[in-house]
């Protein structure tokens, strides 16, 4: 099945040629060595972007729907995330880079393209999803279940500059049904002076329940980028906790110093970010967003897995289709440090009930390029 897997995204990759219109880090790296070109560009960034650093960079994310206009708190709720990329987060102790290259060769990932331009991202992190009625100690049986994860994940990606395509895969384990997420939301919520939750006791998989997802998604950009829009298509595939088909399409525009395959704001699920390389160091800010269209066959946080759930979903209860969306702003620094604002949300996944509803939610993201 999980031959497939690149098969499907092959196919259904946008077929394109090498342009000229592309942001000026990508033509660097497919012409670099060019008298004529070298007269002409930019100053070159403080460090090569196809080199992979010991330390590329490190970064926090805070997600949580009160991050968005109006009073939220429900759905996909809240998460936090620790990531950090370089051959020292590949070769972290805690690293599945290991049994992540093993599937890529299973799959045919593994050394897609010929190119030496390569990436690797270690993250762990938190997440969780509340019903809106979250005073109610009952099950709640119409509304979205309370669910969570708690996870590490490792991450790659191979560039081939010529055909400005790029290759990303992902393996992620973790565990499902833990206590430690209600404790953390009931413990800032104490401090904010917010409400309790109740109902995490009947959580997806309480108790605990080890998961896992693997996922390759293709990257290319379009001829229409030039050096201050960069437009990318992406399709992606996925199996495990998430097992889905994906295509979405996303931009940068603005001052833009870092090269495309190195920003992957379209490979963000949930709290999951999945950014195998570093960013610029050079002062840059641009505006950023996409759309996603989605084709979910499976999605463990309302269907639950093999452990008994008070509250889950059948697949005939679900939307198999869903819409996303997503626009951001970010703001580096010249001495490496940056700040992300992102607001996404997607369709409603379910389709009758109080939990019928879109979702929506805000994130921040605080990032140091070394």
């Amino acid at each position: 099945m999980t031959g497939l897997l690149v098969i499907l995204l092959a196919s259904l990759a946008v077929p394109g040629t090498s342009s000229g219109a592309t942001n000026v880090d990508t033509v660097q790296l497919a012409r670099a060595g060019d008298p004529a070109f070298e007269e002409q560009r930019p100053p070159r960034p403080r460090t090569n972007p196809a080199q992979e650093r010991e330390t590329g960079s490190w970064s926090l994310t805070l997600d949580n729907d009160l991050l968005v206009p109006g009073s939220r708190d429900q759905d996909y709720t809240y998460g936090i995330s620790v990531a950090a990329t370089g051959t020292r987060a590949r070769d972290f102790a805690l690293s599945l880079n290991t049994p992540l290259t093993w599937i890529d060769r299973l799959t045919g990932v593994e050394g897609i393209t010929n190119s030496n331009v390569r990436g690797h991202s270690f993250e762990a992190g938190i997440f969780g999803f509340t019903p809106e009625d979250k005073e109610a100690e009952a099950p709640l049986y119409d509304d979205r279940p309370y669910a969570s994860l708690l996870y590490v994940s490792s991450s790659r990606v191979q560039v081939d500059p010529a055909k400005q395509v790029a290759w990303h895969s992902s393996l992620t384990v973790g565990a499902m049904g833990l206590d430690l997420a209600g404790d953390i939301q009931n413990g800032v919520h104490k401090v904010i002076g917010s409400d309790r939750a109740e109902g995490w006791e009947h959580q997806v998989s309480d108790g605990g329940e080890p998961t896992f997802r693997y996922a390759v998604a293709r990257q290319k950009i379009l001829p229409v980028s030039t050096d201050n829009l960069e437009v990318k298509s992406t399709v992606e595939g996925s199996l495990g906790y998430l097992t889905e088909a994906r295509w979405s399409l996303s931009f940068r525009a603005g001052r833009l110093h870092t090269p495309w395959w190195q920003t992957s704001s379209e490979l963000a699920h949930y709290g999951e970010r999945n950014n195998a390389t570093a960013m610029s160091q050079d002062h840059e800010h641009y505006l950023w967003g996409g759309i996603a269209l989605v084709g979910r066959a499976y999605n463990a946080f309302l269907q639950g897995q093999f452990r008994d759930s008070e509250v889950s979903y059948d697949s005939n209860e679900l939307n198999h289709g869903v819409a996303e969306a997503w626009l951001g702003y970010t703001w580096a620094f010249s001495d490496g440090y940056r700040l992300s604002y992102v607001l996404r949300g997607h369709t409603s996944e379910l389709k009758d009930g109080v939990g019928d509803r879109n979702v929506l939610w805000g994130g921040l993201v605080f990032a140091k390029t070394f």
